[in-house]
């Protein structure tokens, strides 16, 4: 056996159809695109989410929600977080621009302390805002908060 004598399995090729070859072939004439309408030019192509001139289901629902141009949205800042930051670099008082340093936060955030994990140094704690139970955790262990 030789290259040249390799096929392949009988039945397993089909031959490609050949549209718009006269009418002979039996495809000819409209080339099976029908007659006339966008589907039968050249260069068709569908827009995305086109349901053949029905209002598409993008248009039919409505738009959804809210968006609140008043809300104040505060960074969440824990305790525990503060306690650890206090001990890593020898602080006694905690500002707005010391965390800025740390990077836990950005320049124009504003921060909320809350009660997440505990406290044994006495901080002297600035922040926009504080959850009642951070407050009380922080004035527990001796220090003070100081709100913005």
């Amino acid at each position: 056996m030789e290259l040249h004598d390799l096929k392949p399995a009988v039945g397993s090729t089909k031959q490609k159809r050949r549209i718009g070859r006269g009418p002979g072939s039996g495809k000819g004439g409209t080339s099976t695109r029908g007659h006339k309408g966008a589907k039968s030019r050249s260069g068709y192509k569908q827009k995305v989410g086109f349901e053949g001139g029905q209002m598409p289901l993008q248009r039919r629902v409505p738009k959804g929600g809210f968006k609140n141009p008043f809300r104040v949205e505060y960074k969440a800042v824990n305790v525990g977080l503060l306690d650890s930051l206090a001990e890593k670099n020898n602080w006694d008082k905690i500002t707005v621009a010391a965390l800025v340093e740390a990077g836990l936060i950005r320049k124009k955030q504003l921060v909320k302390v809350l009660a997440q994990g505990e406290i044994k140094r006495k901080l002297v704690v600035e922040a926009h805002a504080f959850s009642k139970k951070a407050e009380e955790m922080i004035t527990a262990a001796g220090g003070s908060i100081v709100k913005l």
